[in-house]
């Protein structure tokens, strides 16, 4: 195959921005990226990229059913718990086609906003009542397709989801929508979920929901399937809440972080989705571990979860990675600004991160288990997103600061592992709005 050369106004190379940078593709991945100031002049059939070029984005926690939650659930008052009652009720509609429908629609969505892989926090595997569908990894072939048709990449991060709750007494059954989610044990959600295949399209992970939903006892198996049997990453929601704290204390003596420890769960391959209201020995812990830290931060807002304490987490050693979880907004270039602005309202200082820490958390393609994506350099996966700036967002922004002033709408082009998959602002889907539209339509037709 031939290569496709582009000239880049802006380039943010792993050594941070440079000017006239020339990107050469072929096969999918990177060949040549030089700059063309000290180079030379580049090729006559280079295609000029207007703006700033980012590597692809990583959203490194989605739930792609949440998107049918938009603009539906923000009203009222309430709290996350309230919240989640509407999120079963979605849950419960869904099938197998109909989540290919959305989850398509929501993976688009995510290319228009320059995501070139999703960490998909997969936890809808049965029929309703939990009944085992003929293939039972039916829903996560759905996510599959989807995501093939939207032309990014996928991690499914499979799910164990085993119980309904935690209290100073124990666990609690699954109940209503929630018999949905779970395999009765450990080690039948390992039986299942080793007969997942990856493919160039997408990784298979493991994921523990929280130690609400999966007991201590199970945690071993998990660990020992995510790194053994799947050779992938471990993702774990920690401390969203802090009735998940007080619960975890009041049953196993200890905070979720230190169970999580004492099991084995952490380590560099595995991510810490919130950590929202971890204390400062649980920061030590995680950060002694070299886990990622997974913020949310439009979602927990959105949810009134609170503020995470993503300085001291990288201070301590944690690497950042972004997620729009329950996709109230799918923008990683919000997520990124709403991860310095959260730090200044909680700390009552500026420049709490550096736009090239910024970046690093939104192209974190390594915590999904893609360590050759998420960079602009030789022999990397060819995935970047094209920053315009002359919209009414980021006319007179400096190129540095780009990250800090765009918002999704201010990506023009984005090419994952080649193939250009959104072309001066439009999907190769085509109205990524009307296809969200009639699924998310089909899904609450009834409310």
């Amino acid at each position: 195959m031939s290569a496709v050369r582009y000239l880049a106004e802006h380039a943010w190379l792993p050594g941070g921005l440079h000017d006239s940078v020339l990107l050469e593709v072929s096969d999918g991945r990177f060949t040549q990226i030089r700059s063309v100031d000290e180079s030379g002049p580049p090729p006559s059939d280079a295609r000029r990229l207007a703006g700033v070029v980012f590597p692809g984005f990583a959203n490194a926690h989605s739930h792609a059913f949440h998107r049918a939650l938009r603009g539906r659930t923000h009203d009222g008052g309430g709290t996350f718990w309230t919240w989640r009652e509407a999120m079963y009720r979605v849950a419960g509609r869904l099938d197998p086609l109909s989540y290919l429908r959305l989850a398509r629609a929501v993976y688009a969505e995510m290319a228009l906003a320059g995501i070139t892989c999703a960490g998909e926090f997969h936890y809808l595997h049965h029929a309703p009542g939990g009944r085992r569908y003929d293939d039972p990894n039916v829903m996560a072939e759905a996510l599959r397709q989807a995501a093939r048709d939207a032309g990014i990449r996928l991690t499914l991060l499979d799910t164990a989801y085993l119980a309904g709750g935690l209290g100073p007494g124990g666990h609690t059954p699954l109940d209503g929508p929630q018999r949905r989610f779970g395999d009765g044990n450990a080690s039948a959600w390992a039986g299942r979920v080793l007969d997942l295949r990856a493919d160039e399209g997408m990784r298979i992970g493991a994921a523990v929901h929280s130690v609400r939903a999966v007991p201590a006892d199970g945690l071993g198996v998990i660990t020992e399937v995510a790194r053994t049997g799947l050779a992938g990453p471990l993702h774990v929601h920690l401390s969203e809440q802090p009735a998940e704290n007080e619960a975890c204390r009041a049953y196993y003596g200890r905070s979720p972080a230190v169970l999580l420890a004492d099991h084995g769960v952490w380590d560099a391959s595995a991510t810490a989705v919130h950590a929202t209201h971890v204390d400062a020995a649980d920061i030590a812990v995680l950060g002694a571990a070299r886990v990622t830290a997974c913020l949310c931060p439009t979602t927990e807002r959105d949810l009134a979860d609170g503020i995470g304490p993503a300085r001291a987490l990288a201070d301590a050693g944690a690497a950042l990675s972004l997620g729009s979880d329950q996709h109230a907004v799918i923008d990683p270039l919000e997520e990124a600004r709403a991860l310095e602005s959260h730090e200044r309202l909680a700390s009552l200082r500026r420049g709490r991160f550096t736009s090239r820490e910024l970046v690093a958390a939104m192209t974190a393609h390594s915590s999904l288990g893609w360590p050759d994506a998420g960079r602009l350099e030789a022999g990397a996966r060819a995935d970047f997103a094209v920053v315009r700036r002359d919209s009414a967002r980021t006319a007179g922004a400096l190129p540095s600061q780009a990250a800090l002033a765009a918002t999704a709408a201010d990506v023009t082009t984005v090419v994952a592992g080649g193939t250009e998959i959104v072309t001066e602002g439009r999907h190769r889907l085509g109205d990524v709005g009307a296809l969200l539209a009639d699924a998310i339509g089909a899904l609450v037709k009834e409310d």
